[in-house]
């Protein structure tokens, strides 16, 4: 065993005890080395401590991309049937693209991992991720940028639903195909391992030894974790929405420590400009050195309009490029990365931006209507209402825009053009219609994959948004410290 990671056993065992229980495991299973030996790791341990009341389940994910991964799907079946865990094999049907193949799969990885766990019930997910992986994505990151990264995450939260854990992600691989060889059990060499037109391929045959990676590592989580604190704080003191539209910063809130700055704006520029990402580091230097400048203007990036004035920064998404979603009855889908919305309707609808329409009608959030006058407030509640994950969003007449005398005109104006507007059947909804279609504000960084390092930053951006919360982590502890 190398003298910085860690025995696969005792990161198993030390796994075990620290999750909430009882508890159902969903084992993602490919049936190479690694997630071989999880399964098998976990099932010993989970026999050998059955006071725990922890089950087992797994999943193999199929992508069909290539001959024999069915019968190797039918291999880990059989391995899981000999050990009596419950298994399915999810198969990737449809086209797959001819370029972004690896990103793709890992999508529908990860969502076909989710249904699986639906249908056995499962309370968490876990993967067999190593040392090996960690490293590798280091080297990968490092040759694309300077900043120190936080690699693999140990824990992800995917859809606002379920945890990705990853117990052997201090464990070397070498480790785990001993522990394998020594109980006679083999493992299937995916040949994409050794395909040299993969960087993650290319980047292992370069990887070199560094004994001080794990303690690098975990020095750059528990750093990565306080940022994201202070950011959390930095939220409840100096940032604002308005409408569920509009976000506004004090101007002592851009005086604060560039680190936390570079985070939090980087991130609220991602959700409304409903991007995945944060900008990339020459546009975050832009953005920086425009909003601490003290002059007065505007500028876009990422999507998003900053407007600095003396009372501080506004933040909207440009009414520009903005697509419109079809939804047919029952179906799901995310607006233009920044609104969820269900139609829970008989007909189709159609989700449009506000500026293209001259619209009737508007999505604004309960905070709005706290803030006209009563006479507003009594025309927002009769007007319509549509249901949503967090609660109830008033949908408010665009005449009643100028309102907010509060905030600059143009600002209010340019977040108002950027709001979602739902058409049934070529026509705006009734009252009664828009309380079968469910609209939420949607974190284009978050709400897919959250990772334990942005939980309570985004935790408490969901209370400023008044959405529902995130799932809490099915652990008690983490590296032995309680949370």
């Amino acid at each position: 065993m190398s003298p910085e990671t860690a025995s696969p056993l005792q990161a198993i065992l030390q796994f075990l005890l620290s999750l909430q229980s009882p508890a159902r495991i969903l084992v993602a299973i490919s049936g190479g080395s690694d997630s071989t030996g999880l399964l098998l790791l976990l099932d010993e341990a989970v026999k050998a401590a059955p006071h725990l009341k922890i089950s087992l389940c797994a999943a193999t994910v199929d992508h069909a991309l290539r001959a024999g991964s069915a019968d190797e799907a039918r291999e880990v079946a059989a391995l899981c049937t000999s050990l009596g865990i419950p298994h399915t094999t999810m198969i990737w049907e449809g086209d797959k693209p001819k370029t972004g193949i690896m990103a793709a799969a890992r999508e529908a990885r990860y969502g076909l991992l989710e249904t699986a766990a639906e249908s056995f019930e499962a309370d968490l997910i876990v993967t067999g991720h190593t040392f090996d992986d960690q490293r590798e994505t280091l080297q990968m990151r490092g040759m694309r940028t300077e900043q120190i990264s936080t690699g693999i995450a140990d824990a992800v939260l995917f859809n606002r639903r379920f945890w990705i854990l990853r117990p052997l992600l201090f464990s070397s691989r070498a480790d785990i195909r001993s522990f394998l060889k020594e109980h006679g059990v083999p493992w299937i060499d995916d040949p994409s391992n050794e395909d040299m037109t993969y960087e993650r391929v290319r980047t292992r045959r370069k990887l070199s030894t560094d004994a001080g990676a794990e303690r690098n590592i975990r020095a750059a989580w528990e750093a990565r974790l306080a940022l994201a604190a202070r950011g959390a704080e930095w939220l409840d003191r100096h940032f604002t929405l308005h409408g569920g539209l509009l976000g506004q910063v004090t101007p002592d809130g851009l005086r604060q420590d560039r680190a936390v700055l570079d985070y939090t704006l980087g991130r609220l520029t991602a959700i409304f400009g409903g991007l995945p990402f944060a900008p990339g580091r020459a546009h975050m230097e832009r953005i920086l050195a425009f909003v601490t400048g003290g002059e007065p203007g505007r500028m876009t990036a990422g999507r998003v309009v900053f407007d600095l004035r003396r009372d501080g920064l506004y933040l909207a998404r440009e009414s520009r490029g903005i697509l419109p979603l079809v939804l047919q009855p029952g179906e799901a889908g995310v607006w233009d990365g920044r609104y969820y919305a269900r139609n829970g309707l008989s007909t189709s609808i159609v989700v449009e931006v506000a500026a293209a329409n001259a619209p009737s009608f508007l999505c604004l959030s309960q905070e709005t209507s706290e803030s006209w006058g009563a006479e507003d407030t009594s025309r927002v509640i009769e007007s319509s209402t549509t249901q949503t994950r967090g609660g109830w969003i008033p949908v408010a007449s665009t005449g009643m825009r100028g309102r907010m005398q509060h905030l600059p005109k143009a600002a209010w104006k340019r977040a108002v053009a950027s709001a979602p507007v739902i058409f049934a059947k070529a026509d705006f909804l009734s009252p009664e219609s828009a309380r079968m279609v469910e609209l939420a504000p949607y974190f284009a960084p978050f709400d897919r994959f959250l990772t334990r390092f942005d939980f309570i930053f985004a935790n408490r951006l969901s209370a400023v948004f008044a959405t529902a919360p995130y799932a809490r982590l099915p652990l008690r502890s983490i590296d032995g410290k309680t949370i």
